[in-house]
């Protein structure tokens, strides 16, 4: 089964390369960009059939690994 971890800043968060990238979107003349924040993305497989049981190891593996929970947040969902 396929699942995709989303992890982003919290709002209220300096985000520089967000800012980075929105200025440069507005020096190639993109117009229209009020703001940009970055993220990251990880598209994992997981073996066996259980949805909830994956999603749960998933959010385990977000906690411990993939998010720092103190300035980001996640969201976990199965594909």
């Amino acid at each position: 089964m396929k699942a995709r971890v989303t992890v982003t800043l919290k709002s209220g968060i300096l985000d520089p390369q967000g800012k980075a990238i929105e200025g440069a979107l507005k020096s190639l003349g993109i117009s229209g960009v009020a703001s940009v924040r970055q993220g990251k993305v990880f598209d994992i497989e997981m073996e066996g059939g259980d949805p909830a049981t994956a999603e749960a190891a998933l959010k385990e593996a977000a906690d411990k690994l993939l998010a720092n929970t103190v300035i980001e947040n996640y969201r976990v969902e199965i594909v």
